[in-house]
């Protein structure tokens, strides 16, 4: 059975999409540890991170930059934290999360988002990522 994050890369759950290539889909965590907390997450479906092929691992950091560059311009923050955890979904993945306080850099400050606020978010952060692609060209 496709696991949740499959249904969202094929349309079949709705999400806040922020970035999508080839190999990853980037979008909106629905409870998030704060404002801008996004996901990325391969286009195939493998439980574990590390399992991953080397075409995916090779190539989610270099995916990831611009986001985190954007998630940077968007939302206050001192850094762009990321963590690899991967219980919940048995699809790896990777969460980019603005913090600006490490006590608070932790799954038990995630709450569920007002589904406008994320449609705000992701637009704002859409927006960023395509001045940051006109500036780099």
């Amino acid at each position: 059975m496709p696991s949740i994050f499959s249904k969202i890369i094929n349309g079949e759950i709705p999400s806040h999409k922020i970035a999508e290539n080839d190999l990853f889909f980037a979008f909106l965590d629905i409870r998030p540890i704060s404002d801008g907390h996004t996901l990325v997450i391969p286009k195939i479906e493998i439980d574990s991170f590390f399992d991953l092929p080397q075409e995916y691992l090779s190539n989610i950091m270099p995916f990831s930059k611009p986001i985190v560059q954007a998630l940077e311009a968007c939302f206050p923050c001192l850094r762009v934290g990321s963590i690899i955890a991967g219980l919940e979904v048995p699809h790896a993945h990777l969460h980019l999360i603005p913090i600006v306080d490490m006590r608070k850099f932790s799954f038990e400050f995630a709450k569920e988002a007002p589904q406008d606020t994320l449609a705000k978010q992701a637009d704002m952060l859409r927006k960023q990522l395509l001045l940051l692609t006109k500036i780099n060209n």
